[in-house]
């Protein structure tokens, strides 16, 4: 009862609803199970039990991505409440002084292929999450959840819950790995992950909730890449047009696809062409290009890499775990971030998955049916939200004490 109430101590009176008295002689305080979205406390005396009605601040989990954040009050069964661009612009002006310097706008990526890297930036961007975006009231924050990328560095995992604690105010803090959590959200605890993001691809096997680091793989090539992969396709085909990269962005969402198998990709140079009018009235015409996007996952080689692709690759990391895992990391594979959701590339990726050399062939775990179908585009925060729904009541998580004893450290003890 202290746990919770002290978490409640900023602007209890706020939080007050008409209350009833009730008559009663138990000396002990009691606190209900909880009623919804509320909880019953009850304050008893030698001779007077008085019940309040009390608002309860749900988590808030944020999963901070290159492209896009989402963040909302950790619900498991909604969708994230804000999925916004991570980039930002700011509006600088090189002569205060002079009133009549014209503003030019700056484009700021506090993220970069996963990991935070202007921290100025990104604490303008979590202000505007968490008190524009989310309500959250300055004095009155409550627990807040990230998704740690794979292979997070200490220092990075350091200085956001020193932001948390020393500019948010936050009263709780927790992060944990985005494969990890993207398997809560399909009911699993192991398995493994492959998270093809906008700045990276992480390959991650999980054993019992925990991430085989050793085993584990980071690729620094993500959707970003396709979408400079397809600006450069398209240029070759298409050389009088003048494409900005949101352009290329945009065109890449619309039209990009995996053919079905290698023999299917060789066929497309007759494909039909397809005529795009872009905004300022430019016609682009598009042919195969829009297939050789999702080719360079199979084929690394079209982005003039020596790697093999992203199945074998997964096969390749599985080898070696323990053998005795082989089956249950295999046949529990989830895919998950935003390239992933491509037109054809579940299908391509079953298919050669079918045709791979491993006696276990990878199995694609499908979304509950209670869940989205575009689970994967923002699955790590749906396991976020379900992990919140534990560790803060079970007051597993790093408090304002645990912060004011140890320092920033402190994360990497109560926080795997």
């Amino acid at each position: 009862l202290l746990r919770w109430s002290l978490s409640l101590s900023h602007s209890l009176v706020k939080l007050l609803r008409p209350f009833s008295i009730q008559g009663g002689l138990p000396r002990k305080p009691i606190l209900s199970h909880s009623i919804s979205c509320a909880q019953v406390l009850c304050f008893s005396f030698p001779y007077l039990c008085v019940c309040v009605r009390v608002k309860i601040m749900e988590a808030l989990v944020v999963d901070a991505g290159s492209k896009l954040l989402k963040a909302g009050a950790a619900i498991p069964d909604q969708s994230p409440a804000m999925i916004i661009p991570s980039q930002m612009k700011r509006m600088v002006d090189d002569a205060p002084e002079n009133p009549t310097t014209v503003f030019e706008d700056v484009t700021l990526d506090p993220i970069e292929r996963g990991f935070i890297r202007d921290w100025d930036a990104m604490e303008d961007l979590l202000r505007y999450v968490v008190y524009t975006g989310l309500g959250w009231e300055e004095g009155n924050e409550g627990n807040i959840l990230f998704t740690d990328p794979l292979c997070t560095p200490k220092a990075i995992r350091e200085q956001l819950v020193q932001l948390m604690f020393e500019t948010f105010n936050v009263s709780g803090f927790y992060a944990s790995e985005q494969a990890v959590l993207s398997l809560y959200a399909v009911g699993r605890i192991s398995g493994c992950t492959v998270d093809i993001g906008h700045g990276k691809i992480d390959i991650a096997p999980v054993l019992e909730g925990a991430v085989q680091h050793i085993a584990s793989k980071r690729f620094e090539l993500g959707g970003t890449d396709l979408t400079k992969l397809f600006a450069q396709e398209l240029g070759k085909s298409n050389p009088s047009v003048n494409l900005s990269m949101s352009d290329v962005e945009t065109l890449k969402e619309q039209y990009a696809n995996c053919a079905e198998d290698e023999t299917a990709y060789e066929k497309t140079q007759n494909c039909e062409i397809e005529q795009h009018t872009l905004p300022d009235g430019q016609v682009i015409n598009i042919g195969r290009e829009r297939y050789s996007v999702g080719e360079a996952l199979f084929q690394p080689s079209i982005l003039g890499l020596e790697e093999h692709g992203i199945v074998e690759q997964l096969v390749r990391i599985i080898s070696t775990v323990s053998s005795e895992n082989h089956r249950q990391l295999l046949e529990n594979t989830v895919l998950c971030g935003g390239t992933t959701s491509m037109t054809g590339f579940e299908g391509r990726f079953q298919k050669e998955a079918s045709l791979c050399s491993s006696a276990i062939r990878p199995t694609l775990v499908k979304p509950p049916e209670y869940m989205s179908e575009n689970l994967g585009l923002y699955s790590a925060w749906i396991g976020g939200a379900i992990l919140a729904k534990v560790v803060f009541p079970q007051n597993q998580h790093v408090t304002k004490a645990d912060y004011d004893e140890t320092g920033p450290s402190v994360v990497h003890r109560k926080c795997f």
